[in-house]
């Protein structure tokens, strides 16, 4: 539970950033960089690693600009997630919570934007010409940014959520139904580790991204900013 803190600074609310607007920048970000490269961007449509090598090479060959500009959007979606993972750890502290919670939230909301950062880059060198003309190198860079922007995002965003709604669940802070979503929403990410081998199980992974996109904004909209208001919705 939260420990108390002095009555003077209990209606000071947290300084930091609006954590929900973060959530819809983030989010914004990363569906508008996605547009480019999906059915709705044109064809050829952007490949999974099990596709036929001619078809990778194909799709990289002819929407390199495409590929750029999905490149540089998703990068740019990195720089909020990893402000609102910081911003919601130390909202936590200053409400007061002393359990791991927070540490947990940041490490799986850093862990997620840095991977995405890494993903987008990888994507960036295969949107040049001479990267998209050498068939085995662009299948390997394909496979290893699937990697990263696959369940190596949706892992370390399910830890992310988790830690959020474990957190508010114990200290009341978010209503239950939303902390209900979230955990359903952080199991399907931590499962999602299993396509690696599993392909099957590919499906967890935009389980897990599409639904815990809106989950972020809502909880960063309703978790409490100050003490006072902590305590008016425990109450």
């Amino acid at each position: 539970m939260p420990s108390p803190l002095p009555p003077t600074s209990s209606s000071r609310p947290h300084p930091g950033p609006p954590l929900g607007w973060l959530g819809v920048i983030y989010m914004g970000l990363f569906l508008a960089g996605l547009y480019p490269v999906t059915i709705l961007g044109g064809r050829p449509y952007f490949p999974v690693p099990s596709a036929p090598l001619n078809a990778i090479t194909e799709f990289f060959q002819v929407r390199s600009s495409a590929v750029l500009l999905c490149a540089f959007l998703q990068f740019g979606a990195a720089v909020p997630l990893g402000i609102f993972s910081a911003t919601i750890a130390s909202r936590f502290r200053f409400l007061g919570i002393r359990a791991a919670g927070p540490g947990i939230t940041f490490f799986g909301g850093l862990a997620a934007a840095s991977n995405m950062m890494v993903s987008s880059s990888l994507l960036w060198a295969m949107s040049h010409a001479d990267t998209a003309h050498d068939p085995t190198l662009i299948q390997a860079l394909h496979r290893f940014d699937f990697a990263l922007g696959g369940a190596g995002f949706s892992v370390p965003f399910g830890l992310l959520v988790m830690g959020i709604a474990i957190t508010a669940g114990f200290g009341r802070l978010l209503p239950r139904w939303l902390i209900v979503i979230g955990v359903i929403i952080a199991v399907a990410g931590e499962l999602s580790w299993l396509a690696m081998i599993f392909p099957s199980l590919l499906f967890l992974i935009p389980l897990t991204r599409f639904p815990g996109f809106l989950w972020l904004i809502a909880a960063g909209f309703l978790l409490p900013r100050s003490v006072a208001a902590m305590k008016a919705v425990q109450s």
